[in-house]
């Protein structure tokens, strides 16, 4: 039977030795087809193994369709089809330009304006809650959650952006879902494929990768002190516009409510016009209050809100959500009629119970007084240590603010300086969408500081000094 047995492996595993063995056979063609193989006793004492080993080796093998079995005849090879292989590309190994490299962070310090601290979270909280949702939720959790998520969660949610956001709807419109890039595609394939997009440029590349993707007409439109150009719009004859008016990204710009107006009327004046609104970390207004959404003002069911919970919670727990128009929101249930939720019910029960029981407003408020200190003791290090060679788009909002250096090194040059002094940072031609950065004697760089620590801001400036010189 070509068959050995390591009896100094783990004996409860001797029948998938028998299996993987018989199974062996037959694929390198030992075995020929209809070939009887040996009683279950007969192969036992062959191999000097139980009866029982054997047993369970067979029964794998039919179950997975190696072998059959005929009544008082006993087991045969079934006739298996060979598999046909072109050529030898893999060689049994993975092509080195798909392999991954394990990710060393020892010794790093991150400028990202991606990350947020966890160390500040309170699990213990967000544990009970858990534990709550498991009790309360067990039949729903045993099922599939409705394609917009559950109702409670959304009206939890209704009620929370409405008291912090200023947003006006109803649960019914809203959407959850695994990320908002997700979101963003589901959303677009309810809109016209012959539709214009016009995105703020500088801006978020993988709205704008993913709407090039889905072959929209994409037109990256330039900004000013005000936001997004309301002449460049009209330009591209757009039809959709995205924007972030509470916290622009990168540049920080706040949209004054002359240039929200515009935006409004614009939708106003022509059919099938809406505005999608990135609210992405809008929780995070330091010196006044927060800044209401766009969607407050919208009068006219022309603004899609997007929001998220990946810079106030954990990134990792993916909850997103959109606010749908009446208009889209029936064509969204009509199109997704059978499409399943993706995010993960009990994340999302526990989600409710934490922001139903007030955890979520003590924990944004609490990060808030963090993150703003950080921010004041990183812009305060960096003006100390450059001086006249720094600018900063000091807008006091959000986890991230846009700096100016001045400097002939290309960004090339910092970036690999970067690499090299093991600081992670992010350069303004990440979000250039259409035109390079070629600002002489100049580099921005977008610096987040929500992950970093007060004790490490010193050796940050450091670095990013070294990185300039």
């Amino acid at each position: 039977m070509f068959i050995l047995i390591d009896k100094q492996r783990n004996m409860n595993f001797i029948y998938q030795q028998i299996y993987e063995g018989i199974k062996d056979n037959i694929l390198k063609g030992r075995l020929k087809a209809n070939e009887k193989l040996p009683s279950k006793r007969s192969l036992a004492e062959q191999l000097n193994v139980s009866i029982n080993s054997v047993s369970f080796g067979y029964e794998q093998l039919l179950a997975e369709g190696y072998i059959y079995t005929i009544e008082r005849k006993g087991y045969f090879v079934e006739n298996i089809t060979e598999i046909l292989q072109r050529g030898n590309l893999f060689k049994d190994k993975l092509p080195e330009d798909l392999k991954e490299d394990p990710v060393n962070r020892d010794g790093w310090l991150s400028l990202s304006h991606m990350a947020s601290d966890i160390s500040f979270f309170p699990f213990k909280e967000w544990m009970k809650c858990q534990e709550r949702a498991v009790q309360s939720y067990k039949r729903e959790l045993s099922e599939i959650a409705y394609s917009q998520g559950p109702y409670e969660v959304r009206d939890t949610i209704c009620h929370m952006i409405a008291l912090t956001r200023g947003v006006n709807c109803e649960p019914e419109q809203i959407v959850l879902g695994a990320g908002t890039q997700l979101l963003v595609g589901q959303l677009m394939e309810l809109i016209s494929k012959d539709s214009v997009i016009a995105v703020e440029n500088p801006g978020y590349s993988r709205f704008y990768q993913t709407l090039k993707k889905m072959n929209f007409a994409v037109h990256p439109v330039s900004l000013d002190d005000h936001g997004i150009k309301m002449a460049e719009i009209k330009a591209t004859k757009a039809n959709v516009v995205f924007v972030t008016p509470s916290h622009q990204f990168p540049t920080g710009k706040i949209m004054p409510i002359s240039r929200r107006i515009e935006l409004l009327n614009w939708t106003a004046e022509g059919d099938n016009r809406y505005i999608v609104e990135d609210d992405y970390d809008s929780e995070f207004k330091y010196e006044t209050d927060n800044i209401p959404s766009l969607q407050s003002l919208d009068r006219n069911h022309r603004v899609i809100y997007m929001g998220t919970f990946s810079k106030t919670l954990l990134p990792g727990l993916r909850i997103s959500y959109m606010v749908l128009p009446p208009d889209l929101l029936r064509e969204y249930r009509e199109y997704y009629a059978n499409f399943m939720q993706y995010s993960n019910s009990l994340i999302l029960f526990t989600l409710h119970y934490f922001i139903e029981g007030g955890e979520y407003a003590r924990h944004v408020k609490k990060m808030n007084h963090l993150y703003e200190r950080r921010r004041k003791l990183l812009i305060a290090d960096l003006r100390r240590r450059f001086q006249d060679e720094i600018k900063i788009e000091d807008v006091p909002a959000g986890l991230h603010f846009l700096a100016h250096f001045q400097t002939e090194k290309s960004y090339r040059e910092i970036e690999e300086r970067a690499l090299q002094l093991k600081l992670e940072i992010y350069s303004m031609r990440r979000f250039m969408l259409k035109k390079n950065v070629n600002k002489e004697n100049s580099i921005s760089l977008v610096l987040g500081f929500a992950n970093l620590k007060e004790e490490n801001i010193t050796e940050v400036v450091e670095r990013l000094y070294f990185v300039f010189h």
